[in-house]
C-alpha cells in the first residue's frame, strides 16, 4: 500500500501548487479556498488512489507529469468554482499561474523530445557482443525442447486431476531446469473473480519434461495465495508494485521451482532512463515473491538465486532485440538511411523470442534478424540473450549470411503436409556440423506433436523429417554427408589418420562437383571425399588399399580431407 499512497500523493503536486497560488493571491477568499481545496483534495485523493490501485502507474517523470496534468485539469477548476475565484483570461498569460502552466507544457514537450533521443541511450546500455557462428550441435546434449503449444495441450488434458478443477485455468508455461532436467512448469490460476473469492488459494502447479515428446505432465499440489489471477492485495503484480512503485514491471510474473519443489513467482523489473520510460538495460532486477506469504525479495538479475533461469523476462528480451536491431546508428537512421538496421522476426514462442538451453543448462532467448527491406526472406544473423544477465550475443558470420529466415523455415513445413494441415512452430537455428540448420517442431491442428523437421538454412529443398530429435538429426547428418555440395562441412571435427581396404564404392555427381562415397572392410562408417581434393578417388574400386586423413563424426559418417591409393598414387 505504501507504493500506491506515494504515487497518489505525487500526482497532486501540481494541484497543490496551483491551489497555493490561488490562496496567496486572493486574500479575501482564503477561508473559502482552503475549505474547498481540502474537500476537493480528499475527494480527489480517494478517486486517484482507486485509479492508482487499479492501473498501478510507475513513478517516472513522464507518468507523474501526465498524472499531475490530469489531476489539475479535473480538480483545480472545482477549487476555483467552489470558492468563486474570479478568472481574468486576458491577463492569464502574465500571471504566476500562467507561468506554471506554460512551464508544464514545455516540460511535456521536453520529455517527448528526450524520449526520442533516449533510444540511443537504451541501445548503448545493452551488454552486447558479436561472434561469427555458434558451436556445433552436440547430439548427446541436444538442446531442443518440445514446443510449448504441444506441452500446454497435454497439460490442459490433465487439468481434471486438480481438486475443484472448475475454479481454475492453466497459467503461463515457463521453461526451466529442475534437478538437471529441462521442464515446463505452469501454475493453475483462478478463472474469475468469484472463483478467487470462493477459493482463496490455488492448488499448485504442473510440470512436464521439455525434451521428451512422450512425457506426461505431473501435478504438484502446493497451495498458493499470491498469484497472477488473485485480486486485491493478493495479486502478484500489485504486491511487487507496493514494494517497487518506481520500477517498471516487464511482462507477466511467472513461476519457477526451487530444488525442494517450492514454486516462486518471478517478476522482472527495471528502472527506466531519467526523464523517460525507456529501459536501462544496466538496471534489470528480479522480484521474487513467496506465493504463500507474499514476501518480496529483490535481486540484480544476474545475482538471483541459482534455481531461477529467467531473471530477464521474454518480454524484455523482445524489447532488447528491437533496440539492438533498429537503433544501432540512432533514431534518424532507423527511419531514413536504415544502415545496419536489423528487424527481429516474430516466429518465437514467447513474445517473439524462443527459450532454449545450452549443454551447460543455461537458458537463452533465440531470435533471428531480418532485413528491413520488404520481400526479403533471408536472415542477417541471429541473437542469443542470456536469460539471467540480459547479455546479447549476435551471430552474423559468413556462414549465417544469405540463409533463409525463420518465416521461410516455417513455410517449408507448412507446405509439406497441406492435406493434414500440420504446421511448423518454434524454429531455432543451430550449427549442425558446420551447416546452419533450422530445427522446427511440426504440430497438428490440435497442437499435438507430430515430427521434427531439420532444414538446411542455405537450401530450401534440403529438409529431413523424423519422429524423434536424435533420429532426425542422424538422418540429416547422413544426407549432408551424401550431398556433394555439403562435403565442406564439419570443419570443427579433428582430423584422424585412417587406413583400410575398400569394401563398397558409390560415385555421386552434380553439375558443380563430384564426390565418392565408400565403406572400408570391417568399418560401417560412410566416408565421403570430394574429387576436387582427391582427383584420383574417382577411380576407386573394391579391394583398393587406402590411407587418408578424415574428419570422423559420431553419427557414422566422415569427410575425407586427403587420401593416397596404393597402386595409383
Amino acid at each position: 500500500m505504501i507504493g500506491i499512497l506515494l504515487t497518489t500523493v505525487l500526482s497532486f503536486l501540481l494541484f497543490l501548487i496551483l491551489t497555493a497560488i490561488a490562496y496567496y493571491k486572493n486574500r479575501m477568499r482564503r477561508k473559502k479556498i482552503l475549505k474547498a481545496a481540502m474537500g476537493i483534495f480528499i475527494f480527489g485523493f480517494i478517486v486517484m488512489a482507486i485509479v492508482v490501485y487499479t492501473f498501478m502507474p510507475t513513478i517516472t517523470i513522464p507518468n507523474m507529469l501526465i498524472m499531475n496534468i490530469v489531476v489539475a485539469i479535473l480538480f483545480v477548476p472545482l477549487v476555483y468554482g467552489g470558492s468563486k475565484i474570479p478568472v481574468q483570461y486576458q491577463t492569464a498569460h502574465r500571471s504566476l499561474t500562467g507561468v506554471i502552466v506554460f512551464a508544464v507544457a514545455v516540460a511535456v514537450i521536453g520529455v517527448f523530445v528526450y524520449s526520442i533521443f533516449a533510444l540511443q541511450d537504451t541501445y548503448d546500455s545493452i551488454s552486447k557482443s558479436e561472434e561469427a557462428e555458434a558451436r556445433p550441435l552436440n547430439e548427446d546434449n541436444t538442446p531442443i525442447s518440445v514446443a510449448p503449444e504441444s506441452a500446454r495441450n497435454k497439460v490442459q488434458k490433465a487439468m481434471s486431476v486438480v481438486p475443484n478443477t472448475q475454479f481454475y485455468d492453466l497459467g503461463k508455461l515457463q521453461a526451466q531446469q529442475v534437478d538437471g532436467e529441462i521442464v515446463y512448469v505452469a501454475p493453475v490460476e483462478f478463472s474469475s473473480f468469484w472463483r478467487y473469492f470462493r477459493g482463496k488459494e490455488t492448488e499448485g502447479y504442473f510440470s512436464i519434461p521439455a525434451t521428451n515428446i512422450n512425457a506426461q505432465p505431473e501435478f504438484i499440489q502446493n497451495k498458493m495465495r499470491y498469484t497472477n489471477s488473485s485480486f486485491f492485495n493478493h495479486n502478484v503484480q500489485r504486491t511487487v508494485y507496493s514494494e517497487h512503485p518506481d520500477h517498471i514491471q516487464s511482462g507477466e510474473a511467472q513461476i519457477e521451482v526451487d530444488d525442494e519443489g517450492k514454486p516462486w513467482y518471478i517478476q522482472t523489473i527495471y528502472k527506466p532512463l531519467v526523464f523517460s520510460n525507456r529501459p536501462d538495460m544496466d538496471q534489470i532486477k528480479v522480484a521474487v515473491v513467496d506465493p504463500v506469504t507474499g514476501d518480496v525479495e529483490t535481486y540484480d538479475a544476474d545475482q538471483a538465486p541459482a534455481f531461477i533461469e529467467g531473471s530477464v523476462s521474454s518480454e524484455l528480451a523482445a524489447i532488447e532485440n528491437e533496440y539492438f536491431g533498429k537503433y544501432v546508428n540512432g533514431w534518424l537512421n532507423s527511419i531514413f538511411g536504415k544502415k545496419d538496421v536489423k528487424i527481429p522476426n516474430e516466429s518465437g514462442t514467447e513474445s517473439s523470442v524462443t527459450p532454449i538451453f545450452n549443454e551447460g543448462g543455461e537458458m537463452f532467448y533465440f531470435t533471428d534478424m531480418a532485413s528491413p527491406k520488404e520481400n526479403i526472406d533471408s536472415a542477417l544473423g541471429y541473437t542469443l540473450i542470456n536469460a539471467r544477465t540480459g547479455a546479447l550475443t549476435y551471430y552474423n558470420g559468413q556462414q549465417n549470411q544469405g540463409i533463409m529466415d525463420s518465416k521461410g523455415a516455417v513455410q517449408i513445413v507448412n507446405k509439406q503436409y497441406p492435406e493434414k494441415n500440420w504446421t511448423g512452430t518454434m524454429p531455432v537455428l543451430y550449427n549442425v556440423d558446420g551447416h546452419p540448420t533450422w530445427i522446427v517442431n511440426v504440430l497438428d491442428p490440435n497442437g499435438l506433436f507430430k515430427q521434427y523437421a531439420y532444414i538446411k538454412a542455405a537450401d530450401s529443398d534440403f529438409a529431413v523429417f523424423g519422429d524423434t530429435a536424435k533420429q532426425t538429426l542422424n538422418a540429416y547428418r547422413l544426407q549432408i554427408a551424401q550431398d556433394p555440395s555439403s562435403v565442406e562441412g564439419s570443419q570443427e571435427v579433428d582430423l584422424t589418420d585412417k587406413s583400410g581396404v575398400i569394401n563398397r564404392v558409390l560415385v555421386t555427381s552434380t553439375e558443380s562437383r563430384q564426390s565418392v562415397q565408400f565403406l572400408l572392410e570391417g568399418d560401417t562408417t560412410i566416408y565421403t571425399v570430394n574429387t576436387s581434393k582427391a582427383p584420383l578417388s574417382i577411380f576407386l574400386k573394391e579391394g583398393d588399399q587406402v590411407e587418408m586423413q578424415a574428419r570422423i563424426r559420431d553419427n557414422g559418417t566422415a569427410t575425407v580431407e586427403s587420401m593416397q591409393i596404393d597402386g595409383i598414387d
